[in-house]
């Protein structure tokens, strides 16, 4: 399990302790933190890497997925430390690929979309239905970050970003490669977190990425 966290001292020891019911084996990636993220992880049993500064989601990401390849697991799952997954679900994701095959499972909380903040769902929605177009596939909830997916597959591919952009970059990568995509039905917890999407600057860096990567597709040779 790879959790990447940036001031989550309030869920993450609670999150790592439920995890660690399921899943033996918790790496938690902390963003340069200025709380007690670190030190709560560790107490409550997991492995903590730790950036001095924030660098990003995606920087989280790739660091945790990283270390998970030393420790030769073939699959990564990963979650935010909110509390806004619930790890009661990751017997959905082994299932799902264990029947599938497929070497991305994504959580899909569209079945209980009304549960969901009416901007966030409806962003969702939006970049969804876009992704989907870009792609061919059908991206149920292309902005979820409770994902599985097979180390291996993830070492070949080439990712560039380094911010909440990473998991529409992943599932277009994905899907350029022509692997399939698994999508698994999700719980929808929101309490009174708060996200650490900014939403001028991480909506600026969307868009450039969203750019780069239609252009580059336009441009490919047919």
């Amino acid at each position: 399990m790879v959790i990447p966290c940036l001031n989550e001292a309030d869920t993450i020891g609670q999150v790592v302790a439920e995890v660690r019911q399921f899943l033996p084996t918790v790496l938690v990636v902390d963003d340069g933190s200025s709380d007690q993220t670190a030190a709560r992880s560790g107490a409550a049993g997991a492995e903590v890497i730790r950036h001095e500064s924030p660098q990003g989601k995606g920087a989280a990401l790739v660091r945790g997925w990283t270390r998970a390849r030393e420790l030769k697991f073939a699959w990564a799952l990963c979650l935010d430390g909110d509390g806004q997954h619930a790890p009661s679900d990751i017997p959905r994701f082994i299932s799902a690929a264990e029947h599938t095959g497929a070497p991305l499972i994504v959580g899909n909380r569209m079945r209980q979309g009304a549960a969901m903040p009416w901007l966030r769902r409806h962003v969702n929605h939006w970049m969804s239905r876009r992704l989907s177009a870009l792609t061919g596939c059908a991206l149920l909830d292309s902005q979820c970050g409770f994902r599985l997916l097979r180390l291996d597959v993830w070492s070949q591919l080439v990712l560039e970003t380094r911010h909440f952009e990473i998991e529409s970059e992943l599932l277009v990568a994905f899907a350029g490669a022509g692997l399939p995509i698994e999508f698994v039905p999700v719980q929808v917890i929101y309490r009174r977190e708060r996200s650490k999407i900014q939403p001028c600057r991480d909506t600026v860096r969307w868009f450039c990425w969203w750019h780069r990567t239609r252009l580059r597709r336009l441009c490919k040779p047919p």
